[in-house]
This record gives structure tokens, sequence and C-alpha cells, in this order.
């Protein structure tokens, strides 16, 4: 289901940040693990980081690992992705999706809701 809202996408130079966001109006989301994926057209979407209920624990698949940084602000129901000195090849369309259990590479065991997506461009 389509109950999550992402923003924050658009055009970003490399090396500068980008901070995305997912929202919703209708999903409590400190109830669930969220995670955050990309696609790119013409190949499978790809995990990128979960987080679990708390934020006490963040999983990323190894290509994002300290250039991306998950968190999550229950009070608001919200949950961030910060890029930090993204490349070309992180121009995809980003989701985020809530769950049950956060995956060790970043991505979640039974997904319950998804959002639309974002664009993110990273060129110069």
């Amino acid at each position: 289901q389509l109950q999550l809202v992402e923003s924050g996408g658009g055009l970003v130079q490399p090396g500068g940040s980008l901070r995305l966001s997912c929202s919703a109006s209708s999903v409590t989301l400190k109830n669930y693990v969220v995670a955050w994926f990309r696609q790119v057209p013409g190949e499978d979407r790809e995990a990128i980081s979960c987080i679990t209920r708390t934020g006490d624990m963040t999983y990323y698949q190894d290509s994002a690992n300290g250039r991306f940084t998950i968190s999550r602000d229950n009070a608001n129901n919200t949950v961030f992705l910060q890029l930090n000195s993204p490349k070309s090849e992180d121009t995809a369309v980003y989701y985020c999706a809530a769950g049950r259990y956060c995956s060790v590479n970043g991505g979640i065991s039974v997904i319950v809701y998804w959002g639309q997506g974002t664009q993110v461009t990273v060129s110069s």
C-alpha cells in the first residue's frame, strides 16, 4: 500500500548534500522499522539503509555506508536519509518503506507500506 510520502528530492551537485524525508499521515511510523530503497530505470530496486523502531540500530548496504545516514524523529513521524557527497551514480528514484524487521543489508524482511518515490539527480 502507498501510505508513505517522500520529499526532499531534486538536483544536487556531486560532493554536495541532500536530505530526504519520509512521512505519513495515516501510519504511525514508530510502530515500524523503516528503510530507504532506490531504483534506476531498467534495474532492480535496491536497499540502502534500514532503521529500527526506536532508532537504536541502523543497517546499511555496503555501497551506502559512510556516505548516507538514516535517522528518525518519531515525535514528528518522520524518517530521514541524508546523502553526503553524492556521486552521479546515486541518481535514482528513492523510496521509503515501512515494515517488520530490518535486514542486515539495509532492506526490510516484511514490507507493509511503500511511498511513491522522489527523484534525486546528481549532476553538475
